[in-house]
């Protein structure tokens, strides 16, 4: 009887361990009604098909354009604006997301970036974005923030990446990034993309040093680069994105090893909560605040 007993207990722990293990591989994400990889599910392997950037003629002067652009903000006719949300410095030493991707966009216009969702914790040596370029195709990248200031990581949205990477949220596809910061001493972090295959999330890059942004806070934002169509007066996008939903949900910032969704109080809509369409040359733009500073969403 007391063996009988024992072994029932037995049981019961290891049925109890397993259930736990599995609530902690997914959790439903309330915002989405769908389920979001665990931050704490295994790390092990690397990215397939990712390829370190190589500049050549065509891709080289894209990427200065971007810097351009980047240190211009506005110039002539063009126009760089984002909004979403900014975690300070101090909140956080890894930050995760899971970021809508559209193969079927297409960038026409060899001046314009369409570079969201895009991702940066505070201080980290990189931002993994969603990137649409005419000129580099739609790719996600891995932009060294604390080396070389331009992407180091490329991965094309091709059908391997959405097999592998991506899952259906809110009726579109969309992967889960995650960055960490792995050793405070250097400022090392690792970038990781979570396999949908292996559930576990896979190295897309590492990098340590001092962070060249000079920034004090991270971001997970939309953001353009865009310019102007002269037959409307809107941005080529505007018409280009007709029908394409950018969106962020499920972000999570980690601190002294855990894991919380972004909040009001340490992620603020930046720049501004309720955005006017006509500053970003697409007066059909609507933003959604989805969550609670966790969730958001661009479409027309």
């Amino acid at each position: 009887m007391q063996r009988r007993s024992l072994l029932a207990c037995a049981v019961l722990i290891a049925s109890t361990f397993v259930s736990t293990g599995a609530a902690a591989a997914a959790a439903t994400d309330p915002s989405t009604g769908t389920v979001s990889p665990s931050p704490n599910a295994p790390k092990r392997g690397v990215v397939a098909g990712a390829q370190n950037f190589t500049p050549n003629a065509r891709n080289a002067k894209a990427v200065e354009r971007f810097r351009e652009l980047n240190r211009a903000r506005v110039k002539r006719d063009d126009v760089h604006q984002f909004w979403g949300i900014e975690p300070a410095a101090g909140t956080h030493d890894g930050f995760m997301a899971t970021q809508s991707v559209d193969p079927s966009y297409q960038v026409s216009s060899e001046e314009d970036f369409t570079y969201t969702p895009t991702i940066k914790a505070a201080g980290s040596c990189m931002e993994v974005t969603t990137a649409y370029s005419q000129v580099m195709g739609n790719e996600i990248w891995a932009w060294d923030w604390c080396g070389s200031t331009g992407p180091a990581k490329q991965l094309q949205m091709d059908d391997s990446f959405m097999e592998t990477y991506t899952t259906t949220v809110n009726e579109h596809q969309a992967y889960s990034v995650q960055l960490v910061q792995t050793d405070a001493a250097t400022n090392e972090w690792g970038a990781y993309l979570y396999n949908q295959k292996t559930k576990a999330w896979e190295l897309f890059y590492s990098q340590s040093g001092s962070d060249q942004s000079q920034l004090n806070y991270g971001w997970d934002l939309f953001e353009i680069y865009a310019s102007t169509d002269p037959s409307t007066g809107n941005a080529y996008y505007c018409s280009e994105a007709k029908s394409v939903v950018f969106e962020s949900s499920s972000i999570q910032l980690r601190q002294n090893g855990a894991w919380r969704p972004a909040g009001p109080s340490d992620s603020p809509w930046q720049p501004t909560a309720e955005p006017n369409p006509n500053d970003y040359l697409c007066p059909t733009l609507k933003f959604e605040r989805a969550g609670e500073n966790d969730h958001w969403i661009v479409h027309q």
